[in-house]
């Protein structure tokens, strides 16, 4: 199956984010929200704000344009809904609505059109069960600001079937966003990984090693700098799986089970993978050119980095708590 219409039910600035990248793509794209008024009122927002997006260089010459004719609004979601080829659900992260939500959309969808769910936490077992030909259903979970951010997790149930999965990522494809599909176990790899690193945070916080303040500029300046360029293991890769084990008895020894080596790294570094070092990693080998390569656009990736951070300035800073 091929998508080329699509409605997106719930127009607020995550769905009214994912209909105007969809829209720019070329997609057929229709909105839908609790009151065709509310659908009406996000419509003329998403052209507003696609129109200022372009003339500040944010969206391509003609993105505007593509906005006011891709997207339509004036239905209700029953409508909205009864002949698209796919219907993303992106309303709040509620199990009870969304499982409301779904239901009204399998109900009046095509029995073959695909419908996504844009929930960033809520497994697929959850919601499947208010959809009617659940094979059709999954999770296609963008991140806010839909239109800048271009990562999707796509998460299949026990009866997705594989032809609703390709097509959904072809769509992904076509839109510019890059698609990875991973199990369906609650917050998924996204917000796992997020809301670790904030509890984490956290907890440094709370025990007094650094300000909330101090902790930002630590992440964003360090290995945050390197995250729009490379995941964890890439990272590690780099370093050396051998210093990341050795680093890892440290913080075993001093915060125990909770940070304790990996067995992926200790399995790793026993069969003698290092890393780029010695061309053996997590992620696989690397010959001598391509790790040559890898450090040479690490490189410049970074320095590009340091100078639009530069050109940008500091971001606008909250007025600190008085505690």
């Amino acid at each position: 199956m091929t998508i080329n219409t699509v409605t997106i039910v719930g127009a607020g600035y995550m769905g009214g984010g994912i209909a105007q990248v969809l829209a720019i793509a070329g997609f057929d794209v229709a909105i839908a929200d609790v009151s065709v008024e509310n659908a009406n009122a996000s419509l003329e927002r998403l052209k507003k704000e696609a129109k200022a997006f372009e003339d500040q260089g944010l969206f391509p010459a003609g993105s505007a344009e593509l906005v006011a004719k891709n997207i339509s609004a004036g239905k209700t979601i029953e409508e909205a809904v009864a002949d698209v080829d796919f219907v993303e659900e992106a309303v709040f992260e509620r199990v009870d609505v969304k499982r409301d939500v779904l239901s009204t959309i399998s109900k009046h969808a095509r029995p073959d059109a695909i419908i996504g769910t844009n929930t960033s936490t809520i497994p697929v077992k959850e919601l499947e069960s208010a959809v009617t030909n659940p094979e059709r259903f999954l999770t296609v979970h963008f991140s806010n600001p839909a239109p800048f951010i271009p990562g999707v997790e796509l998460v299949a149930g026990e009866a997705t079937t594989q032809e609703s999965i390709d097509a959904v990522k072809e769509l992904l494809a076509r839109s510019g966003n890059q698609g990875a599909q991973v199990a369906d176990t609650p917050g998924m790899v996204l917000n796992r990984l997020q809301y670790v690193l904030l509890k984490e945070a956290t907890t440094i916080v709370e025990e007094g090693v650094a300000t909330a303040e101090d902790v930002d500029t630590i992440v964003r300046t360090t290995f945050g700098f390197r995250l729009g360029f490379f995941g964890p293991f890439a990272i590690a890769d780099q370093a050396g799986l051998d210093v990341y084990a050795n680093c890892f008895v440290t913080f075993e020894d001093a915060y125990g089970d909770r940070l304790a080596t990996p067995q992926i790294l200790k399995d790793s570094v026993a069969a003698d993978r290092k890393g780029v070092k010695n061309g053996k990693g997590l992620l696989g080998d690397y010959d001598q050119a391509t790790a040559e390569e890898l450090i040479a656009y690490r490189n410049k990736a970074y320095a590009k980095m340091s100078q639009l951070l530069a050109e940008l300035g500091p971001a606008p800073r909250a007025t600190p708590r008085n505690n």
